[in-house]
């Protein structure tokens, strides 16, 4: 059912493991690292055609400076940062909420709501692209950050949820029944007994969400335009735009808008994986 270990397969295969597993990291790393070798480049160097060799001189500081001070590069990073953990917030918030509701309370329709959750993630975004543009329209919330992660919430909910409900279904019932038994109401079991055991999950689906929606390209093109509320995915492409002839500085803003996902992960790392794997093993 599940794949051997590599150390049991036989030695040919152990040697072609030995032999990808480099090979595909530079693969998966190769785009990365040139844009990072371009980022530091003087722009000499791409009128002499040097796209791959070392860099004559290293002008990191000066491609970097340029990005940060002579461009909307820090507006659109406050943008995507006033988006992204109001919505991070709002989203966990709620699928706390819902998912201890659908998971420790046992009702009728509870599968069918459940139900409903899960299908909403397997709804096009691009169906829904016309009717959610009118509403924000209709709402005054088009071209604003509030409408976006308004939007956003309600688009990563399901998924938060599905995600929460299965995690809360696998803690201990005994524990609920402990506190009931003490006479102690729902809401303080919720925020006593079960949310300090839900914070491996928060914190990984936290970085999940804040991933997700640092990197949402669709609707951020699609609800927002100008510096003041786009975020840096859309308004890297203005940034382009603006540097259109200056590879260095477009790879510089393309790795400052990369950045703060890989360190929210390096930052919860530890809680991720502890999240991911939480029940894995008994």
């Amino acid at each position: 059912m599940f794949p051997k270990p590599i150390e049991k397969q036989p030695r040919a295969a152990q040697i072609t493991y030995q032999a990808m597993l480099p090979l595909a990291l530079l693969l998966w790393l190769g785009p990365l690292l040139a844009v990072a070798l371009f980022s530091v480049k003087p722009e000499a160097d791409f009128t002499n055609a040097n796209y791959w060799g070392m860099p004559s001189s290293f002008e990191g500081a000066f491609n970097y400076g340029q990005v940060f001070f002579n461009s909307d590069m820090p507006r659109y990073l406050l943008n995507s940062f006033f988006i992204t953990v109001p919505t991070v917030i709002g989203a966990v918030a709620l699928s706390c909420m819902t998912g201890f509701a659908l998971g420790i309370y046992k009702f009728k329709s509870n599968l069918w709501i459940f139900f409903m959750f899960v299908a909403g993630n397997f709804v096009p975004f691009q169906i829904l692209m016309v009717p959610v543009r009118d509403l924000t329209l209709e709402l005054g919330l088009y071209n604003t950050k509030t409408g976006l992660v308004l939007f956003h919430i309600a688009f990563q909910t399901g998924f938060c949820t599905l995600f929460m409900r299965n995690f809360i279904r696998a803690l201990p019932f005994e524990l609920i029944e402990a506190a009931r038994v003490e006479g102690i109401s729902e809401w303080r079991i919720f925020w006593y007994v079960v949310l300090p055991l839900m914070k491996p999950a928060i914190a990984a689906l936290s970085v999940l969400i804040f991933t997700f929606i640092w990197n949402d390209y669709f609707w951020a093109v699609v609800l927002t335009q100008g510096a003041e509320s786009q975020p840096v995915t859309a308004g890297i492409t203005s940034f382009n735009a603006q540097f259109r002839a200056a590879y260095q500085l477009m790879s510089a803003g393309s790795i400052v808008a990369a950045l703060p996902p890989v360190a929210m992960f390096f930052l919860m790392q530890k809680h991720f994986i502890a999240g991911l794997t939480l029940g894995a093993v008994k």
